[in-house]
């Protein structure tokens, strides 16, 4: 291990680049990174980097972002494999058809989709952002809101505004065991429950705390409990134990009884991907510039409303 890490040290020293990874990356990813975030932070992130390489470390969407957001720079993956349940679950064609079913309605998209389809929107948003971004459109205006249905029936409780939503979901966040996390909170009676809002419903009733993965990593390392379980990907378990190594963090198991919540698209990145990506300077994304140019509006005017 010794020996790739410091492979992989001098490549990225060789190839000026920078390191992007999302809190569901395997640890030793996470700790490689120079800068470790969710979707919100490494979009903002990829705009800032003086770097000429951009390795990403997450799904495919994230790098796409990068790129849509940093044209100049080469954006790589370790794995261009690394796809997203929830992307998948929004086709640009049938988004399409969507959108011409409702023409005098604001698109608002999170941020887990496409590049096709955040060119087709008028804001995209994150799990950190969607309540805000959702509340900056006047009370007049119709919203349809996707690909994230769970995430968009939190946001229609948090705010009060009615929204067409898509009938899309992540299969990590979907399939928590609510007889699982009963027991888990039974058998920890003083633990808080932390939660990411693409949970369902039934699941989000539990939570004493609801957010996104830094929302959650903030909470749990601020509050002065020190036992948390925790409803999201696995992989931010790394982060709240390397930050408060005396707290208890307990994920919560999958519906079918295993504690195997784990998200496989986010899995397939390695530290041997990332040495041959970089020796390689490959797989690359490349986006058409004027699909791109389209994506970047919705984008420019998330983070300028955040």
């Amino acid at each position: 291990m010794d020996a790739q890490i410091n492979r992989f040290l001098e490549l990225k020293k060789q190839r000026n680049a920078i390191v992007l990874a999302h809190y569901y990356q395997d640890g030793v990813i996470q700790d490689l990174a120079d800068f470790l975030g969710d979707s919100l932070a490494l979009a903002r992130a990829a705009q800032n980097t003086e770097a000429d390489v951009i390795l990403f470390c997450g799904v495919h969407f994230m790098a796409e972002t990068a790129k849509i957001l940093n044209p100049s720079k080469k954006v790589i993956i370790p794995d261009m494999n690394a796809g997203c349940s929830l992307a998948d679950s929004a086709p640009a064609e049938k988004f399409l058809k969507w959108k011409l079913e409702h023409p005098e309605h604001i698109f608002i998209t999170y941020i887990n989709c496409s590049t096709a389809v955040k060119a087709l929107s008028d804001i995209i948003c994150t799990s950190s952002n969607a309540e805000k971004i959702v509340r900056s459109v006047p009370a007049d205006k119709k919203i349809c809101f996707a690909p994230d249905k769970f995430l968009g029936r939190h946001i229609i409780k948090q705010t009060g505004r009615e929204m067409e939503l898509w009938e899309g979901s992540c299969q990590v966040h979907e399939y928590f065991s609510e007889i699982g996390l009963m027991k888990l909170s039974k058998e920890h009676p003083t633990a808080l429950i932390l939660a990411h809002p693409e949970c369902p419903e039934n699941l989000l009733n539990y939570a004493d705390y609801v957010g996104s993965t830094t929302g959650i990593l903030e909470f749990a390392l601020n509050n002065d409990n020190m036992e948390f379980i925790i409803l999201t990907e696995p992989g931010i378990i790394h982060q709240l134990e390397k930050n408060a190594s005396s707290k208890r963090f307990i994920p919560v198991p999958h519906a079918n009884g295993c504690s195997c919540n784990e998200c496989p698209y986010m899995k397939l990145n390695t530290l041997e991907k990332m040495i041959v990506s970089l020796e390689t300077l490959q797989p690359e994304i490349i986006l058409d510039d004027n699909l791109r140019l389209q994506a970047l509006k919705p984008l420019l005017t998330m983070l300028e409303l955040s």
